[in-house]
């Protein structure tokens, strides 16, 4: 049986086309995917060089339901709403053996490696499908994948409630670590964007506050959201050199700082700016996926839970656009002009 696809066959050519329908094997589920969202790291792998090789189909961001079940699978049933979880580890290297997924040298990754959710169905591991409950849109089950990014980095550095947090960068990655560090008992949370709208938005999702980093006193606003002690925890989600320098300086004394925005560019620090570790003896980690044992982990669980009970709020504005399948290639093209897509950008399978 045939089923349509979005398949990259070279950098800036991806094809709405016949494929393949795939047949799940023993420990497997076919979904019927219902919404995929579009990474950033989606982007170069269709109009750049980023792709693993051609033909592919990409997407890792996605909800559906199950169709089918594969021989032995047990946790899960035809008609189950689900939401994919992308990274397959190989379970057996020192690093899996630990729990750390995210960090297995010899992982597949659904939607890069191996065939994704760009298309009306997808194979997956019978653990990489988390059920979710009816009253959770499959809107909502395409953003588990980076809620669960985001709580992921909360918990990289040794996150405790009452304290004063940063956030920097008010994108879906980091609207989604406002959260988590206001369910986990933030004394107050402080957004940091350019953007009036996203920071109008974090406001509506449970922010304290939200600072405009291009006004020219906004060191000062958020130094005196913090009586001038600075920030317990600060997160960098933007991935930009301007927020990582920022972080440096709104840390307060033992602070934990965590990088969870992966950097495109190249970056130095002034003696100075450096010098911030030695004198306020803060913790500086990264962040890389979502993942713990057991696999998938507990962030994903969380995610589930939370989504149902409405802690975790979700809204539409965090939704650029939604697109058929069937115009996935004009929905990557608006990626090629810079400002244009503002927010998740969600392809719609079933259209």
């Amino acid at each position: 049986m045939m089923m349509k696809a979005g398949v990259v066959h070279a950098p800036e050519d991806i094809r709405f086309e016949d494929i393949e329908k795939p047949v799940p094997k023993a420990g497997q589920v076919l979904i019927k995917v219902k919404y995929t969202g579009i990474c950033g790291s989606d982007v170069p792998r269709v109009n750049g060089n980023a792709c693993h090789y051609f033909p592919n189909v990409l997407g890792h961001e996605f909800s559906g339901t199950i169709e089918e079940v594969g021989e032995g699978v047990t946790t899960l049933k035809v008609g189950d709403r689900v939401s994919g979880v992308p990274l397959i580890p190989c379970l057996k290297c020192e690093d899996c053996q630990k729990g750390n997924y995210s960090l297995c040298k010899h992982y597949s990754f659904i939607g890069s490696r191996e065939f994704g959710s760009f298309a009306e169905y997808v194979v997956v591991p019978e653990l990489n499908a988390v059920k979710f409950d009816d009253n959770v849109s499959f809107e909502q089950g395409a953003f588990f994948e980076p809620a669960t990014v985001a709580l992921h980095g909360l918990e990289r550095v040794n996150y405790r409630g009452g304290e004063c947090v940063a956030i920097l960068g008010g994108g879906t990655i980091g609207l989604f670590t406002m959260q988590w560090a206001k369910i986990f008992g933030a004394k107050k949370v402080v957004v940091f964007d350019i953007s009036p709208e996203r920071l109008a938005l974090a406001k509506k999702l449970g922010a304290d506050a939200g600072i405009n980093t291009l006004d020219q006193d906004f060191m000062e606003q958020a130094m005196a959201l913090t009586d001038g002690k600075g920030y317990g925890f600060v997160y960098e989600t933007a991935g930009n050199t301007v927020t990582m320098h920022m972080a440096f300086e709104l840390a307060a004394n033992k602070a934990g700082v965590c990088f969870i925005g992966t950097p495109t560019k190249e970056l130095s620090f002034m003696v100075s700016e450096w010098e911030n570790i030695n004198r306020k003896e803060f913790m500086l980690t990264g962040s890389w996926m979502s993942y713990s044992a057991p696999f998938p982990g507990h962030e994903w669980e969380l995610a589930a839970h939370y989504f149902k009970t409405g802690e975790l709020k979700f809204d539409e504005s965090l939704i650029f656009k939604k697109m058929p399948l069937s115009q996935i290639a004009d929905a990557f093209a608006m990626f090629k002009t810079p400002g244009c897509v503002k927010g998740k950008l969600l392809i719609d399978s079933e259209q």
